[in-house]
């Protein structure tokens, strides 16, 4: 055993993790794919990816995630759904079972660092049951120097044993799943589960508790740079668009999820990225899709011929949420250092499946926090008998399920920084037009690109607004490369009494849900949408 295995190995039996078997110290991907091949975690596609299934859970546990309730931090956490308490006697329990499960066991150990900006850098120690856990993690967080890993000491340990199945009479969990973050103890326990996501956005959570403390904004954001080196973040829940947007060949991409904004301008979290591919084409993303087939990413929940290896990126036979897990250095034109500016222009993306909201329109500041704590998009009809109508969904600071402390607290560092710094706020629906979903159609992705060129080009600035009767929105009346009867979305609809009804309709949902930060906005913001 190396020195640094056997520093790594007591840092661990010190924490409780102790008679492990082997421990596969920051392997590479090489020796990865043979371990995942080896253990049959998963197969090759014909093009070199690693595809693995996570079935029977192939996204995220939402309900099974907990917050443990400590003295120390507990006045910080904004309880209730999002972050559910879980007391530290059963926590402690729950640990000390899955401990002895590991006991014996190999293990995959990855030191890494979550965030590219030094000053607000948190090592990362993950131990893992899985090797292409390893692998995915490998992939999206940032390695640390050969040097720094001499003196590694963990910020916060990820332990996932998929292989552990909580017993909720026992464990005090929902199910067999559980994804439980202690900050005092500086750990996270996940088990019951192999999907990969799960390890990143713990960590994620993690730094959104602690940058805010630090005078961070923490995002759930993608984020890009100009040929003239301006900075461009967007905003958006699954399915909005906010990785296909800025991994764009005309823009140094930043990263696709997790972002940092200090006082120095705008920082990555992760080191790759972590893309949905479900009907992925290579007209409309070239890059994601070349990384589909690329030696390094993993396909997760993609299905694919066991005989001749090829994948099929429009099949949904596992799920809809497949993804590809790749490094950010495979992206052709990425940024240096991970890092940004202060952002020029801000984007908050929308798939309205109503059809009514604009496909791009300039927010003021007061409508800019406004909707930033509703965090809407919609999502489409469901596959239940009788269910035709589309369904809102308010994510609030367009990640509701990532957030530790209150909305406000985000939404007021958003606030602050904009005034400082003197970003402009766009919203773009890259939803429908023309009627709802089942009536319209999908927002153009060429529309979509011109649209967002024009606004971060500066296009956008000297061409005359209107305001939209509905939502108080600025909608531009021209813009390079898109039909101006696309700008205005009521024009799109053949029925434009219909379209009037659906746009009345989904404001009273917007309103509706906005009741809950009524106390923690003044009446500006509370305003946003009237005339």
């Amino acid at each position: 055993m190396s020195t640094r295995i056997e520093t790594v190995s007591a840092q661990m039996a010190a924490m409780g993790l102790h008679n492990l078997g082997d421990i596969n110290y920051n392997l590479t991907a090489p020796e990865l794919y043979e371990h995942a091949l080896a253990y049959e975690e998963g197969i090759l596609s014909e093009h070199g990816a690693l595809c693995v299934n996570s079935v029977p859970y192939t996204g995220r546990r939402a309900n099974d995630k907990f917050v443990v309730e400590e003295a120390a931090t507990k006045g910080d956490v904004w309880w209730g759904k999002v972050n559910k308490p879980f007391s530290e006697d059963k926590f402690n329990a729950l640990k000390t079972r899955v401990f002895a499960y590991l006991q014996g066991r190999d293990v995959y150990v990855q030191d890494l660092v979550a965030g590219a900006d030094p000053t607000y850098a948190l090592n990362v120690r993950f131990v893992q049951e899985e090797a292409y856990h390893s692998l995915f993690v490998q992939n999206m967080f940032i390695k640390a120097e050969e040097s720094a890993l001499e003196k590694f000491l963990p910020g916060f340990t990820v332990v996932t044993a998929p292989g552990f199945k909580s017993i909720p009479e026992i464990d005090g969990t929902l199910s067999e799943v559980f994804i439980i973050l202690s900050f005092e103890q500086k750990l996270v326990l996940i088990g019951g589960t192999s999907y990969a996501g799960e390890n990143k956005k713990s960590i994620f959570t993690v730094l959104n508790y602690l940058m805010p403390k630090l005078g961070v904004m923490s995002m759930h954001c993608s984020a890009n740079i100009g040929p003239t080196g301006d900075t461009a973040l967007f905003f958006g829940l699954s399915g909005t668009g906010k990785t296909t947007l800025s991994t764009d060949p005309e823009r140094a991409l930043i990263g696709d999820d997790e972002h940092g904004w200090s006082n120095d301008g705008v920082f990555n979290y992760e080191g790759g990225c972590y893309a949905k591919v479900i009907n992925l084409n290579a007209e409309a993303e070239p890059i994601i899709f070349g990384l589909t087939r690329t030696f390094g990413t993993i396909l997760e929940n993609v299905d694919i011929d066991e005989d001749t290896r090829v994948i099929d990126l429009d099949s949904q036979v596992h799920t809809e949420n497949t993804r590809a897990s790749y490094t950010r250095e495979n992206i052709p034109n990425i940024a240096p250092d991970n890092r940004g500016g202060h952002p020029k222009n801000i984007v908050f993306l929308t798939a309205d499946a109503f059809g009514v909201m604009p496909p791009i329109s300039r927010l003021t500041p007061e409508q800019a926090m406004y909707h930033f704590l509703s965090g809407y998009t919609a999502k489409v009809a469901g596959t239940e008998a009788g269910v035709k109508e589309p369904s809102a969904t308010f994510s609030t600071c367009f990640g509701a399920p990532f957030m530790v402390h209150h909305p406000s607290v985000y939404a007021n560092l958003l606030r602050d920084k904009i005034n400082a710094h003197g970003s402009k706020v766009w919203l773009v629906n890259t939803g429908w037009s023309g009627g709802p979903y089942g009536v319209g159609h999908r927002m153009k992705i060429k529309h979509t690109r011109a649209m967002l060129r024009a606004a971060l080009n500066g296009q956008l600035d000297n061409v005359a607004f209107v305001k939209d009767a509905f939502f108080n929105l600025e909608i531009p009346t021209s813009c390079p490369d898109v039909p101006e009867e696309v700008l205005n979305p009521r024009n799109t609809w053949a029925d434009t009494a219909a379209y009037d009804k659906q746009a009345a309709h989904l404001v009273e949902l917007f309103e509706e849900n906005f009741k809950q930060f009524a106390d923690s906005v003044d009446e500006k913001v509370r305003a946003a949408m009237k005339g």
